[in-house]
């Protein structure tokens, strides 16, 4: 199985501090971040919009190959996850990660589909990765 890789530069310390952070493929490639980015609204990326969009691209592979196995064909998903980061004594700990599913699955009915999204949500690495709690609220177009 491939390594993946990114990195992360950060000059000066604290809030004063700024980073930069690249993937490996180039997909990011010094994009910036720090605290005016995490916390404020700075143009630039966080470690929660990484993991989000992170969460959020596997759970929608991994769903749509647990439908492929069962025999579905045509379909489309659309996936957001909502990444939240709350205090945690001195520090912050991501303490959820909200996945919202629109998705239209020709041929599948509700308990079915909602059947094998949960076991997309519960077994796609990023979520088996994460320690928080991960909703998953779903919504199947007819």
């Amino acid at each position: 199985m491939p390594v993946n890789t990114g990195s992360a530069r950060y000059e000066g310390l604290g809030k004063a501090g700024v980073g930069h952070v690249s993937t490996g493929s180039g997909a990011l490639s010094d994009q910036p971040y720090g605290f005016g980015t995490r916390f404020g609204d700075e143009p630039g990326t966080n470690p929660e919009e990484l993991i989000a969009a992170a969460h959020a691209s596997c759970f929608t592979m991994a769903l749509s190959f647990a439908l492929d196995a069962a025999g579905y064909k045509d379909g489309t998903l659309d996936t957001s996850a909502k990444v939240t980061l709350d205090k945690d004594g001195d520090g912050f700990k991501v303490t959820r990660s909200a996945l919202t599913l629109k998705a239209r699955v020709a041929g599948i009915d509700a308990a079915e589909f909602e059947k094998i999204a949960l076991d997309a949500k519960a077994n796609c690495p990023i979520s088996k990765l994460l320690n928080t709690d991960i909703t998953l609220e779903h919504s199947l177009e007819t």
